[in-house]
């Protein structure tokens, strides 16, 4: 079994309250705008991470992580790409991916509004964004998801908020 927390737009700012967060969990992915390398490097000296590019995201994080990201978690395929758009309106991006193969799992970012649910015109596939962790942009509050999977089990989903400003 793992549990893993989901993020996205970061935007070079790792709220020191999401440490806790990474702690206890075995592995973290990000969904795009991450900021720099070096914010990659420290959820990456506590937990694996695997994530993707996002739009604002330099040179330094697109050498490491790619634009679409397709990997196995216990039983589960997930794939992961930074603009989705939402289902059914998907983006191209989001688009590339469900044509090559569905995952069990889409994660994706970029709009900072946290969103689950399931696509049912894409096999019951999971949606997930986990709208924004960091503090650049609209959002009144940042937001993560928290997930475990056993097996082809995907089960207690949570969803955290921190009030933003409260650094």
């Amino acid at each position: 079994m793992k549990s893993i927390l989901v993020l996205s737009d970061t935007h070079n700012f790792l709220d020191p309250r999401w440490s806790k967060y990474i702690d206890a969990c075995d592995e973290v992915w990000h969904a795009g705008d991450i900021g720099t390398i070096a914010l990659a490097d420290a959820i990456k000296a506590k937990k694996p991470l695997m994530g993707v590019y996002g739009n604002i995201d330099g040179p330094d994080v697109r050498k490491v992580f790619p634009l679409i990201n397709r990997f196995i978690c216990e039983d589960v395929e997930v794939g992961i790409t930074h603009i989705a758009g939402s289902p059914p309106n998907y983006r191209p991006d989001a688009r590339k991916l469900l044509n090559e193969h569905v995952p069990d799992i889409l994660v994706c970012g970029h709009s900072h509004i946290l969103k689950v649910m399931r696509d049912t015109t894409h096999q019951k596939m999971l949606f997930i964004n986990p709208g924004a962790a960091g503090i650049h942009g609209f959002h009144p509050i940042q937001t993560a998801i928290k997930i475990k999977i056993e097996g082809k089990r995907i089960f207690d989903l949570e969803v955290i908020e921190l009030k933003r400003g409260l650094v």
